[in-house]
């Protein structure tokens, strides 16, 4: 993850992040970004360990991989959205491609970024995300 400087986020403490990635170095890099910027933040490994979490009803923002063991990110949208949970979310993948950005987009999300996400792009995200969620 490329990381250039950037300002504080004012007010993020009241805000909760989840993400969602398979790898454990990606996830724990988020997560202690987001905590940096004194976001209240959980990570899983898969959206199954998601979906089975308390934090669905909580989560204003969810940083998502695309490719995951099992049900994958857009699988996990779909699924949102059929439950008519409105999740911001922003898609995180290594393998970003037009009609793959096209499909998070068409269904909600509020970006897909390639990996090594720039931090500055992400931030940007997030605060579009959480207006949303208001």
């Amino acid at each position: 993850m490329t990381t250039p400087a950037s300002g504080s986020e004012e007010g993020a403490s009241s805000r909760r992040i989840s993400i969602v990635d398979d790898e454990a170095p990606i996830r724990e890099a988020l997560k202690s970004l987001m905590r940096a910027r004194r976001y209240d933040v959980d990570a899983f490994a898969s959206a199954e360990e998601f979906l089975a979490s308390d934090r669905l009803e909580k989560t204003e923002c969810l940083i998502l991989d695309v490719y995951l063991p099992g049900m994958n990110g857009f699988e996990l949208q779909d699924r949102l959205n059929a439950e008519r949970r409105s999740i911001p979310i922003i898609f995180i993948t290594a393998h970003a491609d037009e009609p793959a950005r096209q499909r998070a987009l068409r269904g909600g999300a509020i970006e897909m970024l390639a990996k090594p996400v720039r931090r500055d792009d992400l931030f940007q995200a997030i605060r579009s995300a959480v207006e949303k969620s208001r």
